[in-house]
């Protein structure tokens, strides 16, 4: 069936692929309250997106292997490599998530709906260039993204060169980081971001993000979401001095590569030491962000009071970045699942800050 809006072409023009005509009529109500809707089984997904297409919503059974692998089929051309793709969920459980995942998705929305959260994640997954404040949003979405990634290159490319990384190069992109969040969301940013081919990259902008919607969350003073958001940026510094293939590695790590990648704290905790401009509380961050509560973590083993709160904060948004990451060797965890997890993790991290965190966790 095709269902369209004749509205201006302005508007969002999205592709419904839906093997539950039964079940989509509610969706296409609300996708049509923000675009024109073409409507299609999935068997006849264009070989070609249409002219203009914003994005693709396919809503299947994703425990169907049959339906799981006629999308994949269809969705594997190049000319739909660049469209963004939202996946509709039956329901919150993992596995439903794994498989949009693996099939491409750039995000995902669970039944029962909610019209207007629905509304809201659409606009961010498919913005539309004609929307009044795209522009304004869309540029300082893209300058923070694009300062955030300099800070990322003089890491991982010049600083293991020999190129010094000062306290001024982190500074200079914060302010550009702290204003694209607010004006945009943590869901655009992590939409943005996530969509780099570099790992160690993608998982330092996706902490820069839940820091500094944390911060933002808990309206921190702006000189506190600076700090955070200057920690966040270089926590991971020390694997820029860690061997591409432990990194990059699609298994598995051996013991004694785990080892080597259990350096990492240390190194980047000296190399910033060796610059002498960055504040203790930065240092401390990057060579403690991997410490327990319960005195399991490392480098240095440390217990309860021993771990700052700046610390605490930083490990509870590192640990959920990582979760809720695609990785070589499994898809990403909703972010329900990966809270989930980190509350079974008990007196590892701090249960309380977690639990501030979670309206910031849940709603990304």
């Amino acid at each position: 069936m095709t269902a369209s809006v004749n509205q201006s072409p302005a508007r969002r023009r999205l592709l419904l692929a839906s093997d539950r005509s039964d079940h989509s009529s509610e969706l296409v109500d609300i996708l049509q309250k923000v675009g024109e809707v073409d409507v299609v089984p999935t068997s006849a997904i264009p070989e070609t997106p249409p002219s203009e297409l914003s994005g693709i919503v396919v809503d299947i059974n994703l425990r169907s292997a049959e339906a799981v692998q006629r999308v994949r089929n269809k969705l594997r051309h190049k000319s739909y490599e660049a469209i963004p793709r939202l996946f509709v969920l039956a329901d919150s459980l993992h596995h439903g998530s794994m498989q949009a995942w693996a099939l491409g998705a750039t995000d995902t929305i669970a039944r029962p709906f909610d019209a207007r959260g629905v509304m809201q994640r659409i606009r961010a997954a498919f913005p539309n260039p004609h929307d009044e404040d795209f522009s304004t949003r869309g540029k300082a979405l893209n300058r923070g993204v694009e300062a955030a990634h300099a800070v990322m290159v003089k890491i991982f490319e010049k600083l293991p060169a020999g190129v010094p990384l000062t306290f001024n190069d982190v500074m200079q992109a914060e302010n550009q980081i702290l204003k694209a969040i607010k004006r945009t969301s943590l869901r655009e940013w992590l939409a943005a971001v996530g969509r780099h081919h570099n790992h160690s990259y993608r998982h330092c902008l996706f902490v820069t993000g839940f820091a500094v919607a944390f911060a933002q969350h808990l309206g921190m003073r702006d000189e506190d979401q600076r700090r955070l958001t200057r920690a966040a940026l270089v926590h991971d510094v020390g694997k820029a001095f860690i061997p591409v293939s432990i990194l990059d590695k699609p298994g598995k790590l051996t013991e004694d590569e785990t080892l080597e990648m259990r350096k990492h704290p240390r190194l980047g905790f000296e190399a910033l030491v060796a610059q002498g401009s960055f504040p203790r509380e930065m240092l401390d961050v990057v060579l403690h962000h991997h410490e327990f509560l319960d005195g399991s973590g490392y480098p240095d083993a440390l217990a309860g009071d021993q771990i700052s709160d700046i610390v605490r904060l930083m490990t509870i948004v590192d640990i959920h970045a990582a979760l809720v990451e695609r990785r070589a060797y499994r898809m990403a965890f909703t972010h329900a699942k990966a809270f989930e997890i980190m509350e079974q993790m008990g007196d590892k991290i701090d249960q309380q800050l977690l639990q501030v965190f979670r309206p910031v966790a849940l709603g990304a």
